[in-house]
């Protein structure tokens, strides 16, 4: 099973990171202010919120999340209100069970596809502690997994017991992030995961494309995070811009499991997102 990697593991570094624009002057350090002191007022409130939802929740529905799903998706769309950043869906999120593949491009990501459906990513481990980003990964119930084969066969389980109880989990697999400007190679390996007879009958998988376009004025691949690039400066960069892009998701035709292999699956899957990149 292939998770989001961590910087230095799997790491896509095919093309030079454009410079990091730092804040400059006191107006964009006041966007940044603004902006990033509302991001983080919404996701404190959203962390505070989902606690005692998520123990009503669990009462009615045991590990179904039919209340905090939506919650989420909300903070993700008003922290995402808050940044500046527009956002528009295309598309409808798929019914019954299943799991969701898309392109990787940024830590945006994690904002940009729970404001577009209800999903759980799955990450490696160690992401859980990364300072910042741990924050979203708690607020979004990120699945995480151990690389290790010993622990295969449980990780497998819980993976179908979360397919089960209607958790939409999201995989990456380009097994890295880019630029936002391509699609690499889907790993067919991934994709074994979803044939596992312990997964319920019916099961199939949407394809989604997230669609960056950048600021006017600046590179295209400005809300990439990819290679060595430290995460704060670019953080501050997105915060400080003086008039943020947009991003489109794509929300594509679910592709039915029953009948595919791992190579059909990946390719009918990596072949929709890239026509999606292409919108």
């Amino acid at each position: 099973m292939n998770v989001t990697p961590g910087r230095g593991e799997a790491t896509w570094r095919d093309a030079v990171p454009p410079p990091v624009v730092r804040p400059h002057g006191l107006r964009a350090w006041l966007r940044v202010l603004r902006r990033g002191a509302g991001a983080i007022l919404v996701l404190l409130a959203g962390v505070l919120l989902i606690l005692p939802l998520r123990g009503v929740e669990r009462l009615f529905h045991g590990q179904r999340r039919p209340w905090t799903g939506p919650h989420v998706q909300w903070v993700c769309r008003l922290t995402l209100a808050c940044m500046g950043i527009r956002w528009r869906r295309i598309g409808r999120p798929m019914r019954g069970p299943g799991a969701v593949v898309a392109n990787h491009s940024s830590w945006l990501d994690i904002l940009v596809l729970n404001a577009a459906m209800p999903v759980f990513f799955v990450s490696k481990a160690e992401v859980a502690g990364w300072p910042g980003i741990n924050i979203l990964t708690r607020v979004t119930d990120t699945h995480f997994v151990v690389r290790d084969p010993k622990l295969a066969r449980t990780q497998a389980d819980e993976f179908a017991a979360r397919v089960r109880a209607g958790h939409r989990l999201l995989f990456f697999p380009e097994g890295t992030s880019t630029d936002g400007r391509r699609l690499l190679p889907f790993k067919p390996t991934l994709f074994q995961g979803f044939l596992d007879p312990a997964l319920p009958e019916g099961l199939a998988i949407q394809p989604v494309s997230a669609v960056y376009q950048a600021p006017a004025g600046t590179d295209p691949r400005f809300y990439g995070w990819w290679g060595d690039m430290d995460l704060g400066p670019h953080l501050l960069a997105v915060l400080a811009a003086r008039r943020q892009g947009r991003v489109t998701v794509v929300l594509h035709e679910p592709i039915p499991v029953a009948g595919q292999t791992r190579k059909t699956l990946s390719t009918a899957a990596e072949d929709a997102v890239r026509r999606g990149l292409a919108i």
